[in-house]
């Protein structure tokens, strides 16, 4: 088995090589065009995307912002997680998540933040497992239809 590496994804190239992977967790997305273009304008916006590769292939990312709020203070906030279906069960998405709390304790975070659905029995399996706790529900209003956005 090969050993797979973490790093910042950086350039459109390897932003277009982490569509396949980030479809399996967003399915809504369709267009990696499109999805380039917004990871771009998150980018300009604090969002930082990590890839796991094995060998040239991602199979898992991260991405995460550094926030700050009242109730929080300082923290990381992560956006997405997802390992590629067939490279789950091995430890991979707990070295993501390992990348992530050592960026927040670089970044003087004080807490590392997610959100998961309440249908996603398997992920919330998983992140207890990891040592994070739920302490709240989210709630949310959508404002505009999706051809708006």
């Amino acid at each position: 088995m090969t050993a797979f590496h973490i790093t910042q994804v950086t350039s459109e190239q390897d932003c277009s090589r982490c569509f396949a992977v980030m479809r399996e967790l967003r399915p809504h997305l369709s267009d990696a065009s499109a999805f380039g273009a917004q990871v771009r304008r998150q980018t300009r916006d604090g969002y930082y995307l990590l890839a796991a590769w094995r060998d040239e292939q991602v199979v898992g990312l991260i991405g995460y912002r550094i926030q700050e709020n009242l109730m929080n203070g300082r923290f990381l906030f992560v956006d997405d997680l997802v390992v590629r279906a067939d490279e789950r069960r091995i430890g991979l998405g707990a070295r993501l998540l390992d990348a992530a709390r050592q960026k927040a304790r670089d970044a003087n975070c004080r807490q590392l933040v997610l959100d998961t659905g309440l249908g996603m029995a398997l992920a919330q399996r998983f992140y207890f497992r990891q040592g994070l706790l739920t302490r709240s529900i989210g709630f949310y209003e959508q404002l505009a239809a999706e051809a708006d956005a």
